[in-house]
């Protein structure tokens, strides 16, 4: 097993670019209702609350008997707790040297998606020459049941790959699509046939993202609900699932409280989307629809729209995102950004009408693009803008108290100024992505390194690691994982024709199953 050195390091800058940070006497006295509980542990790992993972259904599906498994459908994303959460047993506890068994692997077109899985039916959703494609497999061979595709022009500002960002939504009986463009899209999962499509570009008054459109939809009931960006007063959009129409409109720039500090302003209008997929989360009895925009948090609800309170989180970085989803437990949301941004844990008023700040810090976590995982009190994530300096963390969700973070070799490199990579290859991840199951993070290093890290708030230790010459940079999609397969997506860098660097995209499917 591989730790660092300095697991326990506790870096704290209670202070730093005028941001006061208040924590409350209840937490101060050590208080962990909200983000633990005295649960029962794992026998493997005891410091697993599998009690704390919420219960969804565990179904049959396979084409064949023999294919046939049961487990968990991964219908949206990050799956089906929208939290990067599996309640998945019975997994490799290891990994053999060459890394889990590969049951099919498939060249793809471009785009930043993960798939997604219901029943025996796998989407995925990448641009294939000039068009947007929905692909639709068998979950147990790749093989390909059904496509659906459109034309597209999306070219990246910043010079990123021209494919979707956002990940598929499957209901038993359709799968939606958010394109790069902002093509909103339905089709029937067991035909692919469209039943409906919608420009947001077109039908709403939205200014130009940094790199496209980035936040997948979710689905409340009949409602579709969209992080769509648009002016002067449709930052957020409900449409009819069944046939498109818009329901409500809500979220202006001025439903956000002043800046705080200085900021490099967008010029008007001003950018109102993010890089954050909306959630839908219980707190005190009131569901609130949590939108992590580009200003910051607003909750609204999601039957009307209505702003319940909203709180300022954005960096004062003109050229920056908000891109994770805000992690809740209980009555807290815990929220972080990159670009000197940091983290804020805020404590919903019983009224959800309000929400205080119970800490904040620009360095305890700094998160790029990949969600958080929190597990009994605390954090599991991703700190850092470029791959020198970031690393895989630990946080008490408490106080944001640093319990461990990975050191990396590269660390003091100037990284590179379009891709932000250091001039060699880190001994662990830099930046990436992970998921939580069966008392273990599942990682995916951007650089292709796939890894199995035990779940521990103590120390940081590397159980297996495997890379596939078929991934390296950049792998920014979190795995997924249904019924112990795991699905895994990203791409690798090769000098194309006339020396210049192009890029293969592959979906590989690994089985995790112990037995």
């Amino acid at each position: 097993m591989l730790k660092t050195d300095d697991h326990r390091v506790a870096v704290r800058s209670w202070c730093r670019r005028g941001i006061l940070l208040t924590v409350t006497g209840l937490w101060l006295g050590g208080a962990l209702t909200a983000f633990a509980a005295d649960k029962a542990t794992s026998a493997k790992n005891p410091q697993f609350y599998p009690k704390e993972i919420s219960a969804v259904p565990q179904t049959k599906a396979g084409t064949t008997k023999a294919a046939e498994r049961t487990g968990e459908d991964w219908p949206e994303f990050l799956g089906p707790r929208g939290n990067g959460t599996s309640g998945e047993t019975g997994l490799l506890a290891s990994w053999p040297e060459k890394g889990p068994k590969v049951l099919w692997k498939l060249k793809v077109g471009e785009g930043y998606t993960a798939p997604s899985i219901r029943g025996d039916r796998l989407v995925f959703f990448h641009r294939v020459d000039d068009k947007e494609t929905i692909d639709c497999l068998t979950p147990e061979t790749g093989d390909k049941l059904w496509s659906h595709s459109y034309p597209t022009r999306f070219n990246d500002p910043y010079g990123y790959n021209g494919g979707p960002r956002c990940t598929p939504l499957l209901t038993e009986t359709h799968c939606f699509t958010f394109g790069a463009e902002g093509k909103l899209t339905c089709v029937e999962l067991a035909t692919g046939n469209r039943v409906w499509q919608r420009d947001t570009n077109r039908d709403f008054q939205i200014p130009r993202g940094f790199f496209g459109v980035g936040s997948t939809p979710i689905l409340d009931g009949d409602r579709l609900i969209v992080m769509v960006g648009g002016h002067p007063k449709s930052g957020v959009v409900a449409f009819e699932a069944a046939t498109g129409k818009t329901l409500w409109e809500s979220v202006e720039a001025e439903t956000f409280p002043p800046a705080p500090m200085r900021i490099e302003r967008d010029r008007p209008p001003a950018k109102l989307a993010s890089y954050s997929s909306p959630m839908i989360a219980t707190i005190h009895g009131r569901r609130h629809l949590l939108c992590f925009m580009r200003t910051g948090l607003v909750s609204l609800d999601p039957k009307t729209g209505e702003v319940n309170f909203s709180v300022w989180f954005r960096s004062p970085i003109h050229d920056s995102v908000n891109a994770a989803r805000p992690v809740v437990s209980g009555d807290q949301i815990f929220l972080s950004a990159a670009y000197e941004t940091g983290a804020m844990l805020l404590k919903v008023d019983p009224t959800g009408k309000k929400a205080d700040v119970v800490w904040q810090d620009v360095d305890a976590m700094q998160t790029h693009w990949s969600t958080t995982i929190e597990h009994h009190g605390f954090l599991y994530g991703f700190s850092g803008r470029h791959e020198p300096g970031s690393n895989l963390r630990c946080i008490r969700a408490t106080d944001g108290k640093l319990m461990w973070r990975t050191r990396d070799n590269n660390e003091d490199e100037e990284p590179d100024p379009k891709a932000g990579l250091g001039t060699s290859i880190p001994n662990y991840y830099g930046r990436g992505s992970a998921i939580l199951a069966d008392g273990k993070l599942i990682v995916m290093g951007e650089r292709g390194t796939l890894a199995l890290v035990d779940l521990n708030p103590e120390e940081f230790q590397e159980i297996s690691r495997v890379k596939f010459r078929e991934l390296g940079y950049p792998c920014w999609t979190a795995p997924v994982l249904s019924r112990k397969r795991l699905f895994i997506t990203g791409s690798r860098q090769f000098r194309g024709l006339g020396g210049f660097n192009d890029y293969e995209y592959h979906l590989i499917c690994l089985d995790l199953a112990a037995e």
